[in-house]
């Protein structure tokens, strides 16, 4: 099997040296994926990308037909979005939003707000009531909640979000207060729409379902209490994506039907998640030139172009990325041409640290200087998080494929 699609690697060889490093997406490859998720999920459920996971004006279109939304956490992101698919409908989420963003996100049109405190919901409020007479519905609120759940439901997530003590969300005993609020002074104003919580990042399609169930019940029981409207349920995103594993995905088809069985023990609010990387992943390629290949204690070293100054996944992940080798012929430099020694390989970049890594002990037998290496799963949290700037190397190239 390949990591590559064939676009990819007929793009990834053409490159001239000077063009490496370069980002390829592969468009066609991100629609097919996005299409068969939309088609695997119930009709009832709604799909919001999470636009933090890989916000390419490109990818945004790719996806907007698929998707019933987006959801942005800061104002840079809001406007942006904006730009790139103006008539899709936003979600406004992520802790600590300032006066500013909230007055630039009512200013425009943003549908929904993710509250994360009552000291948030009172900014929120004080802003929509600042634009009294103004057009248009009123925004929809969802309370973001930090559910206490059982720990054994979030056993296999790479990333806990809550669920214990965490910044995220707002705990579940001020839930009334916020009800309270939203049904007095704020009345006006904003829209309660129903409750959000997302509590685990890289969870299997069964944990995600064992999950929602969970949720479900507890905000079902929550809402009872304090009579709060439950038109919407946002369970989050997070569907597992696996470094060490690239030919497997999550399991959308189980997952949808999981989904389907939920909305029916769970009748009357609007299910909506909010996935990122799962669904950019797969369509995103860092294809990189070898410069040098050295041996060190027994340990073979390729050095290439870039590194995690582009790439950053690996190092914060704590794995290795996944990635081809494409032998390249040609080599205009003098003799003789560095080559490993081994089966397999560390490849580093060219920063001055020894974090500076994006894969250990990859099977390259044979590799040379001059041959290429692209590294796959790259179309999420990848260029968007990585620290650009550090030793000012050039910043890579951007390509997107399409048939």
């Amino acid at each position: 099997m390949t990591l590559l699609t064939p676009a990819v690697r007929a793009q990834a060889r053409a490159l001239r040296d000077d063009e490496l490093p370069c980002y390829l997406y592969d468009l066609a490859a991100l629609r097919e994926h996005a299409s068969s998720v939309r088609a695997a999920l119930p009709g009832p459920v709604e799909l919001y990308y999470a636009a933090k996971a890989n916000a390419e004006p490109a990818i945004l279109r790719e996806l907007a037909p698929f998707t019933d939304g987006f959801e942005v956490s800061s104002g840079g992101e809001l406007a942006h979005v904006r730009r790139a698919v103006p008539r899709s409908p936003l979600a406004f989420g992520g802790p600590g939003k300032t006066p500013s963003e909230i007055a630039a996100a009512l200013r425009a049109g943003v549908e929904r707000f993710h509250v994360e405190s009552l000291h948030e919901l009172r900014l929120l409020t004080r802003a929509a009531a600042e634009r009294r007479g103004t057009r248009g519905p009123r925004p929809r609120v969802l309370l973001r909640l930090n559910l206490p759940v059982d720990a054994q439901a979030l056993t296999g997530s790479a990333l806990a979000m809550g669920g214990g003590a965490a910044p995220f969300g707002m705990d579940p005993s001020e839930a009334g207060d916020a009800w309270k609020l939203l049904s007095g002074d704020a009345a006006d104003h904003l829209e309660p729409a129903g409750l959000h919580v997302h509590l685990a990042s890289g969870l299997s399609a069964e944990a995600q379902l064992a999950l929602t169930e969970e949720i479900l019940g507890r905000v079902t029981a929550l809402a009872g209490r304090h009579g709060l409207p439950l038109r919407e349920v946002t369970v989050g995103g997070g569907m597992a994506v696996d470094y060490t594993r690239p030919f497997e995905r999550f399991d959308w088809t189980a997952f949808g039907a999981g989904l389907a069985r939920a909305a029916r023990r769970h009748p009357g609010p609007v299910l909506r998640i909010e996935p990122g990387r799962a669904l950019t992943a797969y369509c995103g390629w860092y294809a990189t030139e070898v410069l040098d290949v050295k041996r060190s204690r027994g340990e073979d070293f390729a050095i290439v172009r870039g590194g995690t100054h582009h790439l950053r996944t690996p190092v914060t992940k704590g794995h290795d990325q996944p990635a081809e080798v494409l032998p390249m012929d040609d080599w205009p430099h003098p003799p003789p041409r560095p080559a490993v020694r081994g089966d397999r390989v560390t490849v580093a970049g060219q920063l001055c640290t020894p974090k500076d890594v994006l894969s250990r002990g990859l099977v390259a037998p044979g590799l040379r200087a001059g041959d290429r290496v692209v590294f796959a799963l790259a179309g999420a949290y990848a260029w968007n998080i990585s620290h650009h700037d550090f030793l000012m190397h050039p910043r890579p190239g951007f390509r997107f494929l399409t048939p």
